[in-house]
């Protein structure tokens, strides 16, 4: 791995529609629609449709508020930086220190989702295949991603663009299908409180359903770390952000209002992520072989999704180690392809390591569920911050305020992430809220640990380099990008 610890990342190597796809792959529409989002139907029942366009209306504030900081600040440092801004770089900092953690176990997140989904899938098929034999193609994912990082942001972003149009595309045209199959029984109702679970009737089921929908919205900020390498970056990645952010969206609503009204609203509360009563069951005795495009893209949106998370993971780190407040080497650079190779290393071994530690040690579907508790309480947390971010920052700069945007979008976002952050951590503030057993129940500790050793770190560099902490806030865009010494040591020009 020969690179250099200098430079910038390539600039202008993608568009708008490689940062949009980034986001929206980051989202995982296909794994969302089939897994996440159902999880919301013990509650609204067949009005899961009205949960999901009320989570959309919540996120998309949160959305406007990253879109603004994006188009004000583009960095790789990305929320990061926003909250170094808007708030304090020692907050930022921690913003930082927490959004890398677990940027970098997203992809074994969703290597470990395509490890079980295929043994899984496989056994049903052939039950002569073993069923526990799900970790060697977590490891053929891993060498995928970090392949397509290595040669650069334009070949991992069209990857993701190709995945990305591919598991859309698979449940839109399934959406068309059942509606057309429901016929006379398509209904607006749906979009009313009738239809919901038994025990949370009326405006209570679809709040609940709302806020399990909420979590399916999850990445739609991942555009904003490829700032540095896009073209146009201010007006792109405020386009990217909410584009994806309203365009998946409105995915969820139809995908999710097709399956109700073919299902039947009224007993769409048993509807799940697996089984009869789910999207592979409905295609598997409804609609023939169509069952395996289903399984393919829920397949490709977990490589998708652990590829978009890499680009995230790897970008951030690189930005916190050119200041030096991570170590300088996530900032090596491969001289060519300009990709942080350093980061790209280190990633690789912290997804197989996660993967086969966590994977066998607990099953694959328990580490699952560990990783996906500790990844969300952090990220809505991250999101909680980043509105405030907002605020202050526009206040800060007086001029460019604007009142709805910029200090009421940020209050009706933390309004709508801090019920989704409870319920993400297990806390029983609510009655529909599930307290975690352990393993699971470990996210709590894992995360408490790692945001206490930040602590640590940050008041160690604020006694021995506090200019460090402060280049947090840093936008390395708004400068003259330095000269990049050639192959053979001379500068340029």
């Amino acid at each position: 791995m020969r690179g250099q610890t200098s430079g910038t990342l390539r600039q202008d190597a993608i568009g708008l529609r490689e940062v949009l796809f980034q986001s929206i792959t980051a989202m995982a529409p296909a794994a969302a629609v089939a897994a996440s989002i159902p999880a919301g139907a013990a509650f609204a029942g067949g009005s899961l449709p009205l949960a999901v366009l009320i989570a959309l209306a919540a996120c998309l504030f949160t959305a406007s508020c990253v879109a603004e900081l994006a188009r004000e600040l583009p960095a790789a440092g990305s929320v990061a930086t926003y909250a170094a801004r808007g708030l304090h770089p020692a907050v930022g900092f921690l913003v930082g220190w927490g959004y890398v953690f677990v940027e970098m176990l997203v992809p074994p997140l969703l290597l470990l989702q395509l490890g079980f989904t295929v043994a899984g899938t496989l056994h049903d098929e052939w039950p002569s295949y073993p069923a526990d034999l799900w970790w060697p193609y977590p490891l053929v994912g891993a060498a995928v991603i970090a392949v397509a990082g290595y040669f650069g942001v334009r070949a991992s972003a069209r990857f993701g663009t190709v995945l990305g149009a591919f598991e859309v595309l698979v449940f839109l045209v399934f959406a068309v299908l059942l509606i057309d199959r429901a016929g006379s029984a398509n209904t607006l109702s749906v979009f009313g409180t009738s239809h919901t679970a038994d025990g949370y009737s009326g405006v209570g089921g679809v709040f609940a359903g709302s806020v399990y929908t909420v979590l399916a919205f999850a990445g739609f900020e991942a555009a904003a770390p490829l700032a540095e390498e896009t073209r146009e970056p201010r007006r792109t990645m405020h386009r990217a952000v909410l584009g994806a952010a309203l365009g998946i969206g409105l995915f969820y609503v139809l995908t999710t209002y097709a399956m109700t009204v073919y299902f039947g609203p009224d007993r769409f509360a048993g509807f799940g992520a697996s089984g009869r009563a789910s999207w592979e069951g409905v295609a598997r005795a409804s609609f023939g072989l169509f069952w395996v495009l289903l399984f393919l893209a829920v397949v490709n949106s977990t490589i998708a999704n652990a590829n978009a998370c890499a680009n995230v993971s790897t970008r951030t780190a690189f930005a916190l180690a050119r200041v030096r407040v991570l170590p300088h080497l996530l900032a090596t650079l491969h001289p060519r392809h300009r990709s942080p190779v350093a980061g790209i290393a280190v990633q690789t071994v912290v997804a197989v390591a996660a993967v086969l530690g966590l994977g066998l040690g607990y099953g694959p579907s328990t580490a699952f569920l560990l990783l996906a508790t500790v990844i969300v309480t952090v990220v809505i947390g991250v999101y909680i911050v980043v509105n405030l971010a907002c605020a202050g920052h526009f206040i800060r700069t007086g001029g460019a305020l604007k009142p709805v945007r910029h200090l009421l979008f940020p209050v009706l976002g933390i309004a709508a992430f801090v019920p989704a952050l409870l319920t993400a951590a297990g806390l029983p503030v609510f009655t529909f809220v599930t307290r975690l057993r352990a393993p699971v129940s470990y996210a709590g500790p894992v995360v408490g640990v790692w945001l206490a050793l930040g602590v640590v770190v940050l008041l160690v560099l604020l006694r021995r380099h506090p200019e460090r902490i402060a280049e947090t806030a840093r936008v390395h865009l708004e400068e003259p990008a330095p000269a990049v010494p050639r192959q053979d040591g001379t500068v340029p020009g």
